[in-house]
């Protein structure tokens, strides 16, 4: 446990260290003794399938053009530049679509399908904006790929109805298929979510590689999120270490970084997401850049910060984004975080880098009423940080 002495030297506003020392009991996220088998099978991984309409079938009829979007997310004020594989990817010839016209014909069932086969998967629920209420949890199936992108369009929301995960990518799940021997570090799938709502997804009970992800969990290959909506979601209350009600990430290839663009976590009071930790936003050891967003009313309601604390359940720190781990990076450009609260630590970030090499980086962004319950870093408002020098801020407020 660090000394008194060490935090009042990094200017933290508490006397004990609330986050992962270098031997924290966190999942080591391997994937187990018989979890590097030879000579997988990768399936045919750069044929495009042939386009199909509701998934009956080849269809016979012309893939829907994009409709005129509906959906307001993110920062329409925020500049940030967004780099090219950080952007939307074209949907204009889709591999297969769900739904045949009409809101009906949209259901759970063509979702967990749709997304079990991958592809470009896009909607035809008709004219009017559309709930999906998902009554299993979609899945990717890691041969079938190696993109899969899920675009609605601007009007469509899937929900999980309060009572589970909506979607779930996981390269070193055994039962989604193993398509490499290291699925620890490769790069595909690559999973894309645009012009989507996620709403009422829970993760509650789900203690599957540690917990978290109350909307989508992912672990491996890459993911972004592009022009989307997370609304009321939730995962487990407490716990040390699992977080993200909205997103739960564990690893991505080589390190590279989630990119989350012009989307929206919470935005009005009741919308936000709350979990032990990261009201929004939770990770372990992997990168992120938050561009042109908005993250607020998010909550972190665990007790007893990380460690847990003597008779406490863990939790409570990062109200928006909660980050821990090893040698990662944060950059926030263009966003408005405000809102938010943490029990513990980091109203809107916690960040702890445990080997001290971490860096985050807050450029053109606002930070503002996101009160920390008992510990933050002091000259960063609403941020508790453990890196390997203070955050860089540039041109932006935080109050």
């Amino acid at each position: 446990m660090t000394s008194l002495a060490a935090l009042l030297v990094l200017g933290v506003a508490t006397a004990t260290l609330p986050a992962c020392a270098s031997d924290d009991p966190a999942p080591a996220f391997q994937p187990g003794p018989s979890a590097t088998p030879e000579a997988l099978p990768t399936g045919n991984q750069g044929a495009t399938p042939a386009g199909r309409d509701g998934l009956g079938g080849p269809g016979a009829s012309k893939s829907p053009k994009p409709a005129d979007k509906v959906l307001a997310a993110g920062n329409p004020n925020g500049k940030a530049t967004v780099p090219a594989e950080a952007r939307a990817v074209d949907t204009s010839k889709p591999t297969r679509t769900i739904g045949t016209g009409t809101p009906a014909s949209c259901t759970s069932a063509a979702v967990v399908k749709a997304v079990a086969a991958g592809g470009v998967i896009t909607f035809n629920c008709g004219p009017a904006p559309v709930t999906i209420k998902m009554t299993a949890t979609a899945k990717v199936r890691n041969a079938n790929g190696p993109k899969v992108v899920l675009d609605g369009g601007g009007k469509v929301t899937l929900s999980g109805q309060g009572q589970r995960r909506i979607l779930y990518m996981n390269t070193c799940d055994e039962a989604q298929g193993w398509t490499t021997s290291h699925c620890q570090n490769q790069d595909h799938p690559q999973l894309t979510v645009q012009n989507l709502t996620f709403a009422d997804g829970n993760s509650t009970g789900d203690e599957a590689e540690g917990g978290g992800g109350g909307a989508i969990f992912v672990r491996g290959g890459r993911f972004k999120v592009v022009n989307s909506r997370f609304v009321r979601n939730r995962c487990d209350r407490t716990g040390p270490d699992l977080g993200g009600a909205a997103i739960r990430v564990l690893s991505q290839h080589d390190n590279k970084p989630v990119y989350v663009v012009s989307s929206t976590f919470g935005g009005a009071s009741g919308q936000g997401g709350s979990c032990s930790n990261g009201g929004a936003l939770s990770s372990i050891g992997v990168s992120w850049v938050v561009l042109n967003s908005v993250l607020s009313h998010n909550e972190a309601i665990g007790s007893g910060a990380n460690p847990a604390k003597s008779g406490t359940p863990g939790g409570g720190s990062g109200g928006a984004i909660y980050c821990d781990g090893n040698e990662f990076t944060v950059r926030i450009a263009g966003t408005i975080i405000e809102n938010n609260k943490a029990n513990e630590g980091g109203g809107a970030v916690f960040f702890v880098s445990n080997n001290r090499t971490g860096t985050m980086k807050i450029e053109n962004s606002t930070l503002r009423r996101n009160p920390s319950g008992k510990f933050e870093t002091q000259g960063f408002p609403g941020i508790f940080f453990l890196g390997a020098r203070n955050p860089t801020v540039t041109n932006s407020k935080l109050s």
